[in-house]
C-alpha cells in the first residue's frame, strides 16, 4: 500500500475511535441515545466513548422554528431518549451525520414518528413508499401535526427553502390555500400588533416573540437563523 494510502487508512481509523467521522453506510450502530436534536436527529453513544450524530431516514420533521417542530422533538425523545437502538446507516449526508433506520427492539422508530403525525415522508429522498401511507393514514385521523390548523401545516424542505429565500412561509398544496403565513396556535388572538416593538427587551413573553418573527417578518429577533426567536426567554 502506497505510504499515502495508508497515512489516510489510519488517519480515518483514529478519527473513527474518536468519534469524529461518521459511519460508511450500509453498517449497523448500536448504543445509547444520549441526545435528540430535533424530530429527526439524534446523538448516540457508541462503545461508551463514541458520539454519532444519526439523522432519520426517509422522514422530514418540522424545525424548531415551526408549529409542531419542539412537540415532534419531545415525540421523539419519548420513544428512545436513554434507550440502546441499532441503527441501519444507508447513507453519510453532507454534515457529516450517519442516515439511516432506528430501531428500539422491534419498533421501527423512523416509521413511528410518521405513524403518529411527528414527521412526514421525505419525498425527496423516499426509497420506501410505505411512509407515503403511514402519512396519509396519520393525516386521516388527524394524529400530531395534522391537528394543526391548516394555515400552520408546512412540509418542513419548504419552509426550510422560504427562510434562505427570505420569504414569509406560506402553506402549500398539502394544506389547502390560505391568505395568512403560518402561526403558533397561542399566537392567535393574542392581542399583538406589529410595528408596536422591535426587541426581544420589549417582548413580554415567547409567544410574542414568536408573533413578531413569523407575522411581522422581524428577522433581528433570530440572531443564528435557527428559527427560534429571543431565545433567552425561548429557551
Amino acid at each position: 500500500m502506497p505510504k499515502l494510502d495508508r497515512l489516510v487508512a489510519v488517519l480515518a481509523v483514529a478519527l473513527m475511535a474518536l468519534g469524529l467521522l461518521a459511519p460508511a453506510s450500509a453498517e449497523t450502530l448500536a448504543g445509547r441515545v444520549v441526545g435528540v436534536t430535533d424530530g429527526d436527529t439524534i446523538r448516540l453513544l457508541v462503545g461508551g466513548n463514541r458520539e454519532y450524530k444519526v439523522r432519520l431516514g426517509e422522514i422530514d420533521a418540522p424545525e424548531s422554528g415551526q408549529p409542531f417542530g419542539r412537540a415532534s422533538k419531545r415525540m421523539l425523545s419519548d420513544l428512545v431518549f436513554g434507550r440502546t437502538v441499532t441503527v441501519r446507516v444507508t447513507d453519510v449526508d453532507r454534515y457529516g451525520r450517519s442516515v439511516g433506520v432506528i430501531r428500539a427492539g422491534d419498533r421501527n422508530i423512523n416509521a413511528e414518528m410518521v405513524k403518529l403525525g411527528g414527521a412526514w415522508a421525505y419525498r425527496r429522498y423516499l426509497s420506501d413508499q410505505r411512509y407515503l401511507a403511514w402519512e396519509q393514514a396519520a393525516r386521516a385521523a388527524r394524529r400530531g401535526l395534522w391537528a394543526l390548523q391548516p394555515n400552520q401545516i408546512m412540509p418542513p424542505w419548504e419552509w426550510r427553502t422560504a427562510r434562505r429565500s427570505r420569504l414569509t412561509p406560506t402553506p402549500s398544496r398539502f394544506s389547502g390555500p390560505v391568505s395568512a403565513p403560518p402561526i403558533d396556535r397561542a399566537t392567535a388572538g393574542g392581542g399583538y400588533a406589529c410595528g408596536t416593538k422591535r426587541t426581544c427587551g420589549q417582548m413580554s413573553s415567547c409567544d410574542e416573540a414568536l408573533y413578531h418573527l413569523r407575522s411581522c417578518g422581524l428577522g433581528r429577533l433570530d440572531g443564528d437563523g435557527d428559527g427560534v426567536p429571543c431565545e433567552k426567554i425561548c429557551r
